[in-house]
Formats: structure tokens, sequence, C-alpha cells
């Protein structure tokens, strides 16, 4: 018996300034600022976009800490915890609600946190599999209702996992937060930044690891195998092993978990679903780019996330006005015989997705009928990367929107994979020491 998932309720974030990546988020990324929990010793920021949240929470100075506080939000109220039905209360502010402090020596992205129907139930099952925890089952609560949740340690590196019951809560977010009075009703739609929701999460993982992580979440959590091409090999995955590109992809899902009774995604879902890449180098090419993000990070973890967009293009053109900064592809991508008409065959302008470095992938596995149809009938993605937003090349942003392909732009790996390495090789042109403000090396293995 497994936890089953039934949804993504949202991803954490643990930085050293969380005043900086909050105001890329709000100013640059356009996520709105919701909910908030400030106390002596810690920080948490609630930024929503669609149904993608993230959660920014700012590591603990001990020199500010002040030990046997309560938890106090930044009103004042204090704020009651039970542990296995006693109620008590928190007296360490360091310790994040609904989390941990990671005390990592970089920023990273640390937790991501699911919904489960059942807790304490979903916390002995992983228990009697050997999962270990780093909060057992708690209950926060306030005039909105209650919550349940516990946290658990994962295979991947620094990354934990916020297990979250919330059925019992009628509030915006969570207890413990206070909410922005501005949005106690949700906003229209965004429609020059229309991101609806998470895509995907990828991991840079170790060579040889994939078949551990795949099999833990497995085990545990009840994800299912998703493949990336139709002809990908069950064992090996996704591999691109030639050209100079060493690369390994391998993805999961949690959706399709039909033992845990759980709805297939449709059209009309609120919550879709989040798909789980792990990608690791192949040493026969050589030192790559998840070699490097190990280096960096120092660790395993969360290399990128994808968010989804309805409209590409207008959510790229509105981000690079506030001054996101996009990797692009030599322009030579958009001219290519090949590339030129499949992007002019799905109803593309090429000069139009150049002018923000956004790719597109079709999907090559269409039935006769599609690929003999207009362009509104071919399956294809279009995605962009933005440089990395933390002060190392560990992390940073995908925007993807699908019509109609499933895949991650595997298409498009061997020219981005030739453009970052280019990019690479014009850094280490430059002097040891980079000036202030001058654009950082990207280090992924993009999917």
């Amino acid at each position: 018996m497994a936890a089953y998932v039934s949804g993504l309720h949202h991803i954490s974030l643990h930085v050293s300034n969380a005043k900086k990546i909050a105001n890329d988020l709000v100013r640059k990324f356009n996520f709105n600022l919701f909910a908030t929990r400030v106390t002596d010793g810690s920080k948490q920021l609630a930024f929503r976009k669609g149904a993608a949240v993230f959660v920014v929470s700012e590591k603990p100075n001990p020199s500010n800490v002040r030990l046997n506080e309560e938890h106090q939000d930044i009103t004042g109220k204090c704020f009651l915890h039970s542990h296995s039905g006693n109620v008590e209360k928190r007296s360490d502010p360091t310790n994040f609600l609904y989390d941990v402090s990671p005390h990592y020596s970089v920023d990273t992205v640390s937790n991501v946190c699911f919904e489960v129907e059942d807790v304490e139930r979903s916390s002995r099952a992983l228990r009697h599999l050997g999962c270990t925890f780093l909060v057992p089952p708690t209950t926060v609560q306030d005039e909105e209702g209650l919550v349940t949740y516990s946290v658990v340690k994962s295979i991947v590196g620094n990354v934990c996992h916020t297990l979250i019951d919330r059925t019992k809560y009628e509030g915006i977010f969570l207890p413990g937060f206070d909410v922005a009075e501005k949005d106690c009703s949700l906003p229209e739609e965004d429609t020059s930044c229309p991101i609806t929701h998470f895509d995907h999460i990828t991991y840079a993982c170790p060579r040889k690891t994939t078949p551990q992580v795949m099999g833990w979440y497995e085990k545990l959590f009840g994800f299912q195998r998703f493949f990336i091409d139709r002809n990908e090999d069950v064992d090996e995955g996704f591999v691109i092993d030639q050209d100079g590109i060493g690369l390994r992809l391998t993805a999961m899902e949690y959706w399709k978990c039909s033992k845990a009774g759980i709805i297939l995604p449709s059209v009309n879902k609120t919550e879709p679903d989040c798909k789980f890449v792990i990608a690791e180098s192949l040493p026969e090419q050589g030192r790559n780019q998840v070699d490097t993000f190990l280096e960096q990070h120092r660790a395993p973890g969360i290399q990128h996330i994808g968010l989804y967009t309805k409209n590409i293009v207008s959510t790229a053109h509105a981000m690079a006005e506030a001054g996101v900064q996009f990797f692009s592809p030599p322009p030579a991508y958009y001219t290519e015989v090949g590339k030129q008409q499949e992007i002019e065959e799905a109803g593309q302008s090429p000069q139009m997705l150049a002018q923000h470095g956004i790719l597109l992938d079709a999907d090559l596995h269409q039935d006769s009928l599609s690929q003999t149809a207009s362009g509104e009938n071919k399956r294809y993605l279009l995605q962009v990367f933005t440089k990395p937003i933390f002060a190392e090349d560990t992390f940073f942003l995908e925007l993807i929107e699908r019509r109609g392909a499933t895949g991650f732009g595997e298409g498009n790996i061997r020219a981005l994979w030739r453009s970052v390495q280019t990019y690479m090789e014009n850094e280490r042109g430059e002097p040891q020491e980079r000036q202030e403000g001058a654009p950082k090396t990207v280090q992924t293995a993009q999917c």
C-alpha cells in the first residue's frame, strides 16, 4: 500500500533573500502575493498564478531567533497545533509551517506539497514502507477550519514532500497565514500572461540513479511511468547519446493511479496533472550541464519547473517587457529548412517565435489523418526557458504551451544543447570575475 496523491498543492522555495525573489515573482513573472506568515525567526510568502502556487521561505537567521515563543503571523495572532490529537503550542519559530528549514548552503527548491485524502493513513503506510518523517502528522487550525499535514524526506537530495489534507478548511490558503485582503476574491484571468498551472518538475540526478528514484515514487506514492517518446526503451528511458550530448530523461506521473480511485484528468479539471522528469547525464559524452547543476547545487535536486500557459507568445512578451531574460537558441534554429517548415505547418510564425526564443516541437507520431490536416489540427508544443532566477546557476523556469503534444520538447534538445554549450564557451572567454549584472550560464538539460 502507498500514499496515493490526489493533487499538487504548492512548491516551496528556500532562499536567503525573500524580498528579491518576491519582487521577481510579482513584477517580472506576474504572480500575485496573496498570503504571508512572518515570525521572529522565519518568513513565508505565498504567490499564486492560476493553480500554480509558490511559497517562498526565507532562511532563518539564528541571531534574530528568540526561542520559546509562539508562532505568530504578522497580525500577532497565535495558532494552535496538535500532534496525534493533543493540542499544544509550537514553541520554536525557526520551524516553517507545513515545511522544514533545510539549512541549505545555496538557494534551493526543496519542497513539493502533495494533497492526500487522509494524512494519518498515508503516514502509517509510508512509515511501514520505511519512509523518513521530518514532521509527524500535525493539525493546524484557525477560524476557517483545520488542516492536517506531515513532511517526509524524499530520495532526491534535499527534496521533501509535505502531505496535506485541507478538505476541512474553507480559507483561501492555509491556517497560520495572513491573507491579503485585495485577493479575497479570485482575480479575473490575466489574458496577457495566462499561466494556469505547474506542467512538470524536473529533477537533476547523478548517473545511474534513475531506477532507484522511479522505484521509490512508484512504491511509496503510486506514481506510474510516463513515456516521453513512443519508441522510448522501458529500461533506458529517452536517451540522446551522440553529437556531444549525453542525456537520459525518464518521466512519471501521479494522476493515472487507478488503484487509488483518482479521477483521470479532463478538460474541466481545475487542478491539472503535473509530471515529474528525471534528468541524468551519460558519461560517454563527457561532462555536461546536469553535472554542473549537481556541482553548484551540491546535491541532486529540482532543476527547473515548467509553467503551463495558454498563450506563450503573449506571456513571454509580457515577461520580457517586465525584465525576464530568456535563453534563446541561435538564429539558425528558425531558418533551418526542416524546422522552418515545421513551424509554418503548425500555423506559427518563425519571426514571431524568434523574438523571445520560443521553440516549437511537433509530435512526430501523429496518425496519417492528423499529418495531412491543417496546422490547427497538428499536435505540437511551444516552450521557452528563462535564465536562472537564483544567484547560482541552479534553478530556472520554463514556459510551455501544449497544442495536443504530451512530451517535453525532445525534438528541441539537440538545438538547445548546442546553443547552451556555445553560450558557456563564450562565458569562458570573459574575465573570471564577471561584472555585476552580466548574463549567467544556463546550466540545464532542457526537457
